[in-house]
């Protein structure tokens, strides 16, 4: 784990980990000047439908998709069950725990996550325990942000800054960033799978082989 610099925080239910997902760690590292990114399987998501495939299964993706990637890491404690956390504020507090009050540390959210941020629990918290990144890709426009009257829109408008800011302090900065635009998603890969059709150059190489190897998504219904 670096220690120098702001650490960013990818949590998502990674069901199965692709290649946009890749993109994403890999940009926002490069956007906004991380130290590295972390990848958080999450357990048991509080606000989506039960992943198709178990904790176990999509944490070994997630490790094996990153395996070899510099600048990437996992952290495997919500996935395995040694942490009770299920809600994002739960997931930072126990970062923040880890890392100290002093280290930055970056939540990167897509733009859509984030314009849901509201009906997250706690979610004024958030700001005090760690930056946002939201990745935006062209359509996905952040600008609306900030000039309406919702509580969300005060929050943007007060705290937006620069990727340059995001080192100087450990939480409370609001901080955009583009992303290249693959319209890729875990939905389709699984629906592909489950109708015996291809996703290779979808997901990793290393990825696709455990998928294959353990027969996941086969079925409508999943495993």
């Amino acid at each position: 784990m670096s220690e120098a610099g702001a650490l960013g925080l990818f949590g998502g239910t990674f069901d199965p980990l692709h290649v946009g997902h890749l993109r994403l760690g890999l940009e926002a590292r490069e956007a906004l000047g991380l130290a590295e990114v972390c990848f958080i399987p999450a357990g048991s998501p509080p606000l989506r439908a039960a992943p198709r495939c178990s904790a176990a299964h999509r944490l070994a993706m997630v490790e094996r998709g990153l395996s070899g990637l510099g600048g990437c890491s996992v952290d495997p404690a919500e996935a395995t069950g040694a942490a009770a956390a299920s809600y994002t504020v739960d997931t930072l507090e126990r970062l923040r725990r880890r890392h100290g009050g002093e280290k930055p540390l970056v939540l990167l959210l897509g733009a859509d996550a984030f314009a849901r941020l509201e009906s997250w629990h706690r979610w004024r918290d958030l700001f005090g325990l760690a930056h946002i990144a939201v990745a935006t890709r062209p359509g996905h426009d952040l600008e609306k942000l900030g000039a309406g009257a919702t509580a969300l829109d005060r929050e943007f408008a007060a705290r937006r800054g620069i990727a340059a800011e995001l080192a100087a302090a450990p939480a409370g900065r609001i901080v955009p960033f583009a992303i290249t635009a693959l319209e890729i998603s875990a939905t389709a890969i699984r629906e592909r799978l489950a109708r015996g059709l291809s996703v290779r150059y979808l997901v990793p190489d290393a990825v696709l082989d455990y998928i294959e190897t353990h027969q996941l998504y086969r079925t409508p219904h999943g495993h």
